[in-house]
């Protein structure tokens, strides 16, 4: 098969045949389940069929001309493939996952439409190579997220799930607007035009900032960030989905995408990023310290993570790129086992407080190894994924010269340590503070399953490390390459 065609079907087989799982659920749940886990599963396949030529160097570009310079381009490059490949396999797993969690839930049908639409969304932004549909990508991710926070109906439920539809909406309008500037200084919605027709640090910086306010809020990043651990109210899954799979990743993705490959900020909006970020990482990072909600505590990890993130792409040095790179994989598989171990423990106590948990290791054995090396990940304990990709990440910012952010970076790394130390002691070892019974699922339960396969790719990942940094290598080449 062409190598096009595989770059097309897999944009299109989650987005156009996701909408026969409803009908498919109204005669079987089982053939439906299977079905949205078959979707996800064969995206996987169609990114590894098309690593080989990717992964060897090549850049396989689909195009097809449009009037009013709407030109619908998909471009698969190393840094493209990688992301679609992690966001579909931690996917594939958190569909897997849903099985068992959801199977006593209303709205199923709806969910794994939503959920299989979602992903086929974030692989048209991850593809896009024109402003203007990864535009309509990114705003198709937006309507699923608020479906799928919203998911039990209830109206404080709803109430959240508006709240980070019109954040993260609003950001992108300002969004569009900054695309528009951008085209109108660059006679063209392309990437790759738009990239030839600006210098770089020429491009306005209103134009920059307009864009920035879409990113930021998309990835919950100070001032924007309260919206994540609100939408913790949605289903292990989902929230699993959001933090560690698709949603927020979107953000630290389109702006390596945009401001490493397309276009250079000026000096100015640069140190303005390294502020925010570092902000967001802290703040944050403090606010998990202190809160009690199991869910809420690891969303604002998520929000220091994604900043960790943002400091490698912002950095501009290959080093530091390929870390954040490789810290998008450790940092989706980590994340979804908390979120989904999290859900185990939820689904078991009825409660989400850690001051009402304690006790559970000897109970669920499973969940809380899984629990920790998970935690080891997010901390960067070696020899876990994170560790190897975080030091990266600081180390490069170093190099380039943002030794003022490495430090501020260290100081989040250390409230990490803090705030998952105290909630793994918490939940698993404090003294009960309720009479819970035994785990009664089985260790082959599609639950089980899940939080053990994220748990052993977060292991697994360091330990390989060296064999993913060619990729990593490879990525951070092409991207710079192109803009130096």
């Amino acid at each position: 098969m062409p190598n096009e065609v595989l770059l097309i079907l897999i944009v299109a087989v989650p987005v156009l045949f996701s909408s026969l799982l409803p009908i498919i659920g109204r005669f079987s749940v089982k053939a439906r389940n299977i079905s949205a886990l078959a979707l996800a599963f064969i995206t996987f396949i169609l990114g590894l069929l098309l690593a080989p030529s990717v992964f060897a160097g090549d850049i396989v570009s689909f195009y097809y001309d449009l009037p009013l310079g709407l030109n619908f381009i998909l471009r698969a490059d190393a840094f493209a493939l990688f992301c679609a490949l992690v966001s579909s396999l931690i996917s594939a797993i958190i569909v897997f996952y849903s099985f068992e969690y959801i199977d006593s839930y209303k709205n199923q049908n709806e969910y794994y439409f939503i959920v299989l639409l979602f992903l086929g969304s974030m692989m048209g932004i991850i593809f896009s190579a024109n402003l203007i549909f990864l535009f309509m990508f990114w705003e198709m991710t937006a309507i699923a997220s608020w479906r799928l926070i919203g998911f039990f109906r209830k109206e404080d439920h709803v109430r959240r799930a508006n709240k980070a539809f019109m954040v993260t909406a609003g950001g992108a309008l300002l969004m569009l607007a900054g695309f528009i500037m951008l085209a109108e200084q660059a006679g063209s919605f392309d990437f790759a035009a738009i990239h030839y027709a600006i210098a770089p640090g020429t491009v306005k910086n209103m134009t920059v900032l307009l864009i920035l306010c879409g990113i930021f809020a998309k990835s919950a990043t100070f001032p924007f960030h309260t919206w994540l651990a609100d939408a913790g109210i949605a289903p292990s899954p989902v929230t699993a989905l959001l933090h560690a799979a698709v949603l927020v990743k979107i953000g630290v993705y389109v702006y390596a995408r945009l401001f490493n490959g397309v276009i250079i900020p000026s000096e100015t909006i640069k140190t303005a990023v390294f502020i925010i970020i570092a902000l967001s990482a802290l703040i944050s990072g403090g606010a998990a310290l202190v809160e009690k909600d199991i869910k809420r505590i690891i969303a604002f990890s998520t929000v220091s993570q994604l900043a960790f993130i943002f400091l490698g792409f912002a950095a501009g040095t290959r080093l530091a790129f390929a870390g954040s790179m490789l810290f998008i994989l450790m940092h989706s598989a980590a994340k979804a086992g908390l979120f989904l171990s999290a859900g185990i423990i939820e689904h078991e106590t009825h409660t989400k407080d850690i001051t009402k948990m304690g006790g559970l290791a000897k109970i669920m054995p499973i969940t809380c190894i899984a629990f920790l090396l998970c935690m080891m990940s997010i901390i960067g304990v070696p020899p876990t994924g994170g560790f190897f990709s975080k030091f990266l990440v600081i180390t490069g910012a170093a190099d380039a010269g943002y030794a003022g952010s490495a430090i501020a970076f260290v100081a989040a790394a250390t409230l990490t340590i803090l705030y998952m130390l105290r909630v793994f002691y918490k939940v698993f070892f404090a003294q009960p503070a309720g009479n819970f019974e035994a785990h009664k699922s089985s260790v082959w339960s599609p639950m089980n399953l899940s939080v053990t396969l994220l748990a052993a790719i977060s292991l697994i990942c360091g330990l390989v490390f060296s064999k993913l940094t060619f990729i990593a290598e490879l990525a951070a080449n092409q991207m710079f390459g192109m803009v130096k």
